[in-house]
């Protein structure tokens, strides 16, 4: 596949990315043989991006990406890793710890969970406001000068943010949610990274099914989260899934599947824009690696946002305690 420097300052990176978080229950429970085999497969079709965190399923993502990992395994991939969430025992989030003393135990455990001795970008999952931005950023910048971090990236932050992180250490990229019913960060997000030379690590491209062309509120499994999501919920669900039926009859008239029409419009917006797409069967990964191979010409990119306008969606993101903690929600005012 396709590699491209990830941001100014990064590796080498395929643009689509496997993000694992589905594969440890989030969404249901996942199988743990097919799930390796995925991975098995992305590193086989060239992907070499693979997003994980250490707060999915308490460690749990870490310890089955290390497994799939094995025999010689791990130098083909490029491990991004989130951290700083904090949860009880019982799942619960309760909060983000951006101490440096937090980041370096983070780190600590993740090595040992990865069986590895460096992780190639290491991010904090959210912004912890008890804390400044360069604190978090310096302590991990500590463990790149040591050699445990190669790149450090950024996860939902806002403008500032951003520009204050970037004047402590090289930023290669932001990951944040972006896809047809998500289009915050045009507003001035990714003006920001590209000035700075920051990469988008795009998540939730299909809208976490609602573009997929697969989900429908019958299907939902036990344990499954988006049954307490906003955009996943009475009428709002009903207005979403119709956005992605509308997207469907675009995307077959062009040769495409619903989401391989989703993943072509994301990638469509910049070579900047690395999709990752949170794949747990090998059959989907081949979908979405269709969707990177698909051309869009002008008038198709303009039949596609006919179909699924800029804010269209109904609901919010996250529910709305989980809103509160999203820096890049956050107007700068710049």
């Amino acid at each position: 596949m396709k590699q491209l420097q990830l941001g100014r300052t990064g590796p080498l990176t395929t643009r689509l990315g496997l993000g694992c978080m589905g594969m440890s229950n989030v969404y249901g429970p996942a199988d743990r043989t097919e799930s390796i085999a995925t991975i098995h497969a992305a590193l086989e079709a060239g992907i070499n991006l693979i997003d994980t965190g250490d707060f999915y399923d308490m460690g749990h993502n870490e310890l089955l990406i290390a497994e799939a990992l094995k025999d010689g395994r791990r130098d083909q991939a490029l491990l991004s890793v989130k951290f700083g969430a904090l949860r009880d025992p019982a799942g619960n989030f309760i909060g983000f710890d951006g101490r440096p003393v937090a980041v370096k135990t983070a780190l600590a455990y993740t090595l040992k969970r990865l069986e590895t001795d460096h992780v190639d970008i290491y991010r904090p999952a959210r912004l912890d406001s008890d804390v400044p931005i360069e604190d978090t950023i310096g302590a991990i910048a500590e463990m790149v000068e040591a050699g445990h971090v190669r790149h450090i990236g950024l996860s939902e932050v806002g403008a500032d943010t951003i520009r204050r992180a970037a004047a402590v250490h090289p930023i290669v990229d932001l990951q944040i949610e972006y896809s047809l019913l998500s289009r915050g960060i045009e507003d001035e997000i990714l003006d920001t990274c590209r000035e700075l030379g920051i990469a988008i690590t795009a998540y939730g491209v299909l809208s976490r099914g609602l573009l997929g062309g697969h989900w429908k509120p019958s299907t939902a499994a036990a344990g499954d989260y988006r049954v307490h999501s906003p955009r996943f919920q009475g009428e709002n669900a009903d207005r979403n899934l119709a956005l992605g039926a509308a997207l469907g009859r675009v995307a077959e008239s062009r040769g495409m599947t619903t989401a391989q029409a989703a993943i072509a419009w994301v990638a469509a917006q910049g070579e900047d824009i690395f999709p990752v797409i949170g794949a747990r069967r090998p059959d989907r990964l081949a979908e979405a690696i269709g969707g990177m191979e698909a051309t869009l010409a002008p008038e198709d990119l303009a039949a596609i946002e006919r179909a699924v306008p800029k804010d269209a969606a109904a609901g919010a993101r996250y529910a709305e305690a989980q809103m509160a903690h999203l820096d890049s929600e956050k107007r700068s005012g710049r």
